[in-house]
């Protein structure tokens, strides 16, 4: 219980005074619609100001969504008293290289060629850490292709860092009844494993929780 009181004490600021229902269709004049055209900004602090957004709006339901499962000593030393969180948004293609090119053209993540994603990470102060996504099949039938037809651009996914994804999926099962997506953790990019689980929020429906473990080397 003392780990999970500093996890919620951690990340108190990051909590949102409106909701977001961030996994629903988005007007254009939304905060986080307008957040994500901004990212593609010439001007680096506008870009910034937008990343804090998206990752404001993405993490703190998630915070709340997942908060029990730091209440397990083991799970909580798997993940950190402070984990390392990314916020995965999907866009549209253009979008995608809009935002690439503004931000210097960061490096495309080695994502396995059965999955349906490109994507690559932002870094900003205030360990601020974005993935952003695109299908690589914009009429297919893999998650960032539906998510986009039927939500529209947005916060698609909210990453933690796992020690032993594995390991941490048997704690959610046994001691949380949280059922993962697959049943055997994954390859993922860059050479992770991951697994995914979509956690009831009271505030914005479902969200769509990865965990993943860097490889040794990484």
């Amino acid at each position: 219980m003392k780990k999970a009181a500093v996890w919620l004490r951690n990340f108190a600021v990051l909590r949102l005074t409106h909701p977001s229902r961030y996994n629903f269709a988005l007007p254009m004049s939304s905060p986080l619609a307008s957040a994500i055209v901004d990212l593609s900004s010439g001007d680096p602090v506008m870009r910034s100001a937008a990343a804090t957004e998206i990752y404001r709006r993405g993490r703190a339901p998630a915070d709340r969504a997942v908060y029990a499962w730091w209440t397990n000593p083991e799970f909580a030393a798997l993940c950190g008293a402070n984990p390392a969180v990314t916020v995965g948004i999907a866009v549209k293609r253009t979008t995608f290289e809009r935002i690439r090119e503004a931000t210097g053209l960061p490096p495309l993540a080695d994502v396995p060629p059965d999955q349906d994603a490109e994507e690559f990470k932002l870094h900003f102060p205030n360990d601020v850490s974005l993935d952003v996504l695109t299908t690589r099949d914009p009429q297919g039938s893999g998650p960032i292709a539906k998510f986009l037809a039927r939500f529209g651009e947005g916060v698609q996914q909210v990453e933690f860092q796992c020690a032993d994804v594995e390991r941490a999926t048997r704690i959610l099962k046994e001691q949380f009844a949280v059922q993962p997506i697959y049943p055997q953790t994954r390859a993922g990019a860059n050479n992770t494993r991951v697994n995914f689980f979509l956690v009831p929020s009271a505030t914005v429906g479902k969200i769509l929780i990865e965990l993943y473990q860097p490889t040794r080397d990484r």
